[in-house]
């Protein structure tokens, strides 16, 4: 019983020297084994490992890939227009030793404001080199890029560290600015609709004093053909008429008399004031004719018959009356 006394704390003490020297590695971590706050081993494999119990210590830290923002940053690039920025980082650490030293017991918070510090200073210097064009073009990707390349640079001497990407993600004007460059932007857009709309009514004027001109030209071209046209219809009709009147000169006599009462004899208000032997009469006297008027056909020709037509009555306002038949 005496020696199971013995034996049983000695036991316990075994166990938990072991489990004191044992210490295991997960596969998303690296870690530091330290002796008196001294760095003695690293191991970034994942794994079972060993370490001296009570004298040695076992530190972890995260192997994954971390992300980290920026705060919103104003920068003034080279044509002197302030630009409101902020990026946005993947880091990871690559040397736990160069790592362990810069940030001592506080580790990764402490990274991260450094990191941060260092990501400031990087696109400050960068995007200071080029115009605000630039940055705030859609193709990014050079300045990035070189934003990287600045800061995975410090950021490796420094904090044993790589910074594997940087990524702009916003790029703006000062509120301050943003109305003023609205205002441009507008009234730009307005001047080119301006100069559209006067571009087209140029166009619409040109093509309407085509279509005047082309309507003009086309009406004048039918006119023409109409007058000809017409003109050879009333040579053809005059011909026609011609050769009718020829075959009988009384009754083309008799025919152009009447035309000439149609068209003098218009209207209910016509006076006519001339003597009665007047040879305007001929077919109008219903008992003379030609022969009342001293005057006889020519041979080979026949006296005009005569043609009863009423004369029109006198107008109003005391006009001279017409006469219908000679003086006795």
């Amino acid at each position: 019983m005496r020696k199971l006394a013995y034996v049983l704390p000695a036991l316990v003490i075994l166990i938990a020297l072991g489990l004191s020297s044992i210490f295991i590695v997960d596969p998303r971590y690296k870690a530091l084994v330290l002796q008196f706050g001294a760095v003695v081993k690293t191991v970034e494999k994942p794994g079972l490992y060993f370490k001296l119990p009570f004298v040695q210590s076992v530190v972890y830290y995260d192997g994954r890939i971390r992300g980290l923002s920026t705060p919103p940053l104003e920068v003034t690039p080279s044509d002197d227009r302030r630009l409101v920025v902020d990026a946005f980082a993947r880091w990871k650490i690559t040397n736990l030793v160069a790592f362990r030293e810069a940030t001592g017991a506080v580790g990764i918070p402490l990274a991260e404001k450094r990191l941060q510090d260092t990501l400031i200073d990087a696109i400050r210097g960068v995007l200071g080199q080029v115009p605000s064009n630039a940055v705030l073009s859609d193709d990014r990707t050079p300045l990035m890029n070189q934003i990287r390349d600045v800061a995975r640079q410090k950021a490796a001497k420094s904090l044993g560290i790589d910074v594997i990407d940087v990524r702009l993600t916003r790029t703006d004007l000062p509120d301050q600015n943003l109305s003023a460059t609205y205002a441009r932007m507008k009234a730009e857009r307005e001047r080119e609709a301006a100069d559209e709309i006067a571009r087209g009514k140029e166009a619409a004027q040109t093509i309407r004093a085509t279509a005047d001109r082309t309507a003009l030209e086309l009406t004048s071209a039918a006119q023409k053909k109409a007058d000809v046209i017409r003109g050879q219809a009333d040579a053809k009709r005059n011909a026609v008429y011609a050769a009718a009147f020829g075959k009988d000169p009384e009754f083309f006599a008799f025919t152009r008399s009447l035309r000439t009462y149609e068209e003098a004899l218009k209207g209910s208000n016509t006076t006519i004031v001339m003597t009665p032997d007047n040879e305007f009469f001929d077919y109008l006297n219903t008992d003379r004719g030609q022969a009342s008027a001293g005057r006889t056909p020519a041979p080979g020709t026949k006296a005009p018959v005569p043609m009863p037509m009423p004369m029109p009555a006198t107008s109003s306002g005391g006009a001279a009356q017409q006469s219908a038949a000679p003086k006795p």
